[in-house]
């Protein structure tokens, strides 16, 4: 895990040392054990990392380059295969210097160029600057586990794992007249900025399982890998548990390669104990495993945590933390960069905190909701009257104004005059949502829903809690449930068995259950988040106003009038504003933080 940054400029304009230098100062926390940086000024080109060292520690250090100086990569991940991968090079009688697996990356492209990506397995962003072709590619994981930022001109692209690297080298910073007003409409809709948006006009993402080419006459954006290539089929269950127990067993085990302590995060629920379980198989030590709880039963998940913990063996690391983390969140989206209106990023954090204390890796049950149906949301939407027999149009509509925090004519009568103007005619579900719907639409209709989500909820937001909040303290965080091979297996599932007569997680849970008892496989969900709209009800409504009333762009771009009213309707207990209100107080938090 690391972060990487770099340019290429079209006529060959070289950005300057110092420039670079920022560029890594600015990601030390994503890499604080080494840098190294690519720079060939005569080409206008340069890719650089910034290290935590994690496979190989002598003999890991980025950039990789040819013997002949023709070609260098960086990355940001880990190819979780590299030892197979190697020993299939090897076999070709190809040597390998070291046993990292950013060489295997180059030994590969060498070999087989950009088509080579097919044969990784893991989370990664990486960059390749091959002077063979006089080109740069940017490649991004198939589901978007690792970040990657371009800021393109036309004349000179910047790119780097965050977009604090990227900002100061590019025009998209300009205040607030730099912010990219349609990615704030959007954000209204989903909660989140949809890639490809960012908050900066002119920064966008490099998309999940792409690559773009960079040459001296343009860009070229090739999708190299598409989730929607499954078709669903027919299973009985005892094949199906089969291999899903299979595939994920085999996801653990090879996400346990590392030269460093490595961990767990442990809530007591059913995706993180079964990861924790199948981690027990493969170690003749106990797994290391943490959980932080709270005062308040409600939102305490520690007592089944420890039970989880007790029945694998792990060693068990909790800690009560405070409840109230509102003075966390200013460091939360320092780190994020955008506005989140995820409450449990803090959260995410603090047991980030806890783990970096002991360990350097950590895995996570993180994608097992998405692709399996976990969240109450989608129970709660198919036991809806009447959706069974909505045409195709229709349900993609419905299902998306189900998930939306803003409607239409909510955004439209929040906004200022002149911007419910502007954007009048702009429809996140047209722009952001339908070609996802559309590229799934063979699926059943569950299946749709979750690949929908799978492609904007989960890059977009509940892949970057564990990235960001991880690579905060310089932890990485390794997602089983997203091995490319689980994720197309998902999708050969048909919706039935994950969501049947309201039961989430269908045959999912009744496949762990012998692995981790009944009462992990079937306890009822609960969120990891806190009680964000009771404090803003009370305790915390008078710095919720201040915040919300004292913010420049809020001001700029919505009624304050009709702020105000959010705000006292939901004091008054009349309304619940929660969701609308944590949006709204994200965005000023962010302008706040990391916009001035």
């Amino acid at each position: 895990m690391c972060g990487i940054f770099g340019y290429w400029d079209r006529g060959r304009r070289a950005l300057d040392d110092a420039a670079l230098r920022e560029m890594a100062r600015q990601l030390i926390h994503r890499g604080p054990d080494d840098e190294g940086i690519w720079h060939r000024p005569q080409r206008g080109v340069a890719i650089g990392n910034r290290r935590l060292s994690i496979i190989d520690l002598e003999h890991g250090h980025q950039p990789f380059v040819s013997e002949d100086g023709q070609v260098a990569v960086v990355q940001n991940g880990e190819i979780f295969n590299y030892v197979e991968l190697a020993a299939e090079l090897r076999r070709q009688g190809v040597l390998l210097r070291t046993g990292s697996d950013t060489e295997v990356i180059l030994r590969l492209y060498e070999r087989e160029g950009i088509e080579c990506l097919r044969k990784l397995n893991g989370m990664f962003a990486i960059a390749i600057d091959d002077a063979r072709e006089d080109a740069l590619y940017l490649v991004r994981d198939r589901i978007g586990v690792k970040p990657l930022y371009v800021a393109d001109d036309g004349e000179r692209a910047v790119f780097a794992s965050e977009i604090k690297a990227i900002l100061p080298w590019t025009a998209a910073r300009d205040g607030l007249a730099g912010v990219d007003i349609e990615a704030i409409h959007h954000y209204l809709s989903f909660n989140y900025i949809p890639a490809p948006w960012t908050i900066w006009r002119g920064v966008r993402h490099v998309m999940p399982g792409t690559w773009m080419k960079f040459t001296r006459t343009g860009v070229q954006t090739h999708r190299w890998w598409s989730l929607a290539a499954q078709c669903e089929r027919d299973f009985e269950f005892g094949a199906w548990a089969e291999e899903f127990l299979a595939i994920l067993d085999d996801a653990t085990r090879i996400r346990l390669r590392a030269d460093v302590p490595w961990g767990a995060f442990l809530s007591g629920g059913v995706d993180s104990s079964t990861i924790v379980a199948l981690m027990a198989r493969h170690v003749d030590r106990p797994v290391r495993t943490f959980c932080i709880g709270f005062a308040d039963p409600r939102y305490d998940e520690s007592p089944f945590a420890a039970e989880a913990a007790r029945r694998f063996g792990c060693e068990h690391t909790s800690e009560i933390a405070e409840l109230n983390m509102l003075d966390r969140w200013p460091q939360v989206l320092h780190h994020l960069d955008q506005p989140h209106g995820d409450a449990s990023f803090m959260p995410t954090l603090r047991v980030s905190e806890l783990a970096a204390r002991h360990v350097k890796v950590v895995l996570t049950g993180d994608g097992g909701d998405e692709l399996f149906a976990g969240y109450d949301k989608y129970s709660d939407y198919f036991a809806r009257p009447g959706i069974a027999g909505l045409d195709t149009q229709a349900f993609q509509r419905s299902y998306f104004d189900s998930i939306s925090l803003f409607t239409p004519a909510v955004k439209q009568g929040l906004y200022q005059p002149e911007l419910a103007a502007q954007l009048s005619g702009l429809d996140s579900f047209t722009v952001a949502a339908q070609s996802w719907f559309d590229e799934g639409a063979h699926f059943d209709r569950v299946n749709q829903a979750l690949y929908m989500d799978m492609q904007l909820l989960l890059s977009g937001n509940n892949l970057v809690k564990p990235d960001r909040m991880g690579m905060a303290v310089s932890i990485e965080a390794r997602t089983p449930f997203l091995d490319w091979r689980m994720m197309e297996f998902a999708f050969r599932s048909r919706g039935a068995t994950k969501l049947h007569a309201g039961d989430k997680k269908h045959w999912y849970k009744r496949a762990v259950a012998p692995l981790i008892g009944d009462d992990l496989a079937y306890r009822k969900k609960q969120m990891f988040t806190v009680p964000v709209g009771e404090w803003f009800r009370g305790e915390s409504f008078g710095w919720l106003a201040a915040t919300l009333r004292g913010s420049e762009l809020l001001r700029r771009c919505f009624r304050p009038q009709i702020v105000d009213a959010m705000l006292e309707q939901h004091r008054s207990g009349s309304v619940n504003f929660t969701r609308e209100l944590r949006a709204l107080a994200a965005l000023a938090l962010w302008e706040a933080c990391c916009a001035r």
